[in-house]
């Protein structure tokens, strides 16, 4: 039974990884601020998620009080993510964004190490030591306009912090909570700090057109409710350790994606950094579950 639950959220986490894949190209094709585009991201999938609620709800489960606050943090922690990360999106190449904002298990990491005081497994840091040598080679490789996007890229670099630390929230609430309800009240949390700062920033909230408000709609259904209700599904069965390493694979589906349908140039350097990517999740992914040792609780639920 554990090892077909361990094969289901592989499985989840692999469709997760290819609906977000796509983020970065739907976030171009929007046309939008970063911050505005990330708001109606979270706008639609929870409008999508407030009508699937009741019908789907795991009813045997309760959220406590302190439960929900952590919760409406993981929220904020993932408006930090997608609002920094959508704007760097549009000043850097979709590839490079993607790969600084994926060195997120570095921060999960020494987040957990921090929080519990325990290193993960040697495993993990090969695997991450050789997914940060892939992503360097990408970053090395367009070197030429480092100095332009070096803004950017602190933002891509802020969005990983903020993913680590939501990936580290969102695993251990999962580990008693139902996924739906989690993602609905993240989600949730996310809009209103969104929106808050596009308005606070005095952004332009209007969407410019038809071709915009598709490309809105695939980011809130394709990559929020899809992408993110399989990562949420993954991380109640995966430690956050593993799943932040195989979630590196997205930058070279998202690179991949770009150079198909924007014609960004992938070098021979940018090549090989991808393998590199894929070989750190694949040493990873390929460990068996008895030997990936779970962190310590962060969350002790407690009833209201």
């Amino acid at each position: 039974m554990q090892n077909e639950r361990r094969v289901t959220a592989f499985l989840a986490l692999a469709g997760g990884v290819i609906s977000i894949s796509w983020s970065a190209i739907f976030v171009r094709w929007a046309r939008m601020p970063g911050t505005c585009s990330a708001f109606y991201r979270t706008l639609i999938a929870r409008i999508l998620l407030w009508v699937l609620f009741p019908f789907l709800r795991d009813k045997s489960r309760r959220l406590s009080r302190r439960s929900f606050w952590i919760t409406v943090l993981g929220g904020a922690l993932f408006a930090g993510d997608v609002g920094f990360w959508n704007t760097a999106v549009m000043h850097t190449s979709a590839g490079n964004a993607t790969f600084l904002s994926n060195i997120a298990p570095l921060f999960v990491g020494l987040f957990t190490w921090m929080l519990t005081r325990r290193l993960p497994s040697r495993r993990f840091w090969i695997a991450l030591l050789v997914g940060t040598l892939g992503s360097a080679l990408i970053v090395a490789a367009d070197l030429r306009l480092a100095l332009s996007r070096s803004s950017a890229d602190a933002l891509a670099v802020l969005a990983a912090v903020c993913f680590g630390l939501y990936l580290i929230i969102t695993s251990r609430l999962r580990e008693q909570h139902d996924v739906l309800e989690l993602l609905v009240l993240s989600t949730t949390a996310s809009a209103v700090v969104l929106f808050l700062a596009a308005v606070g920033a005095r952004l332009p909230m209007a969407i410019p057109g038809a071709n915009s408000l598709s490309a809105l709609l695939a980011l809130g259904l394709i990559c929020q409710v899809g992408g993110y209700f399989c990562l949420t599904y993954a991380l109640g069965h995966l430690p956050a350790t593993v799943t932040s390493i195989l979630f590196l694979s997205v930058a070279p589906f998202t690179a991949m994606f770009a150079w198909m349908i924007f014609g960004e140039r992938m070098s021979a350097m940018e090549i090989a950094g991808g393998a590199l990517v894929l070989t750190g999740a694949w040493i990873v992914g390929r460990k068996e579950k008895t030997d990936i040792p779970q962190t310590e609780e962060l969350v002790q639920p407690t009833e209201a």
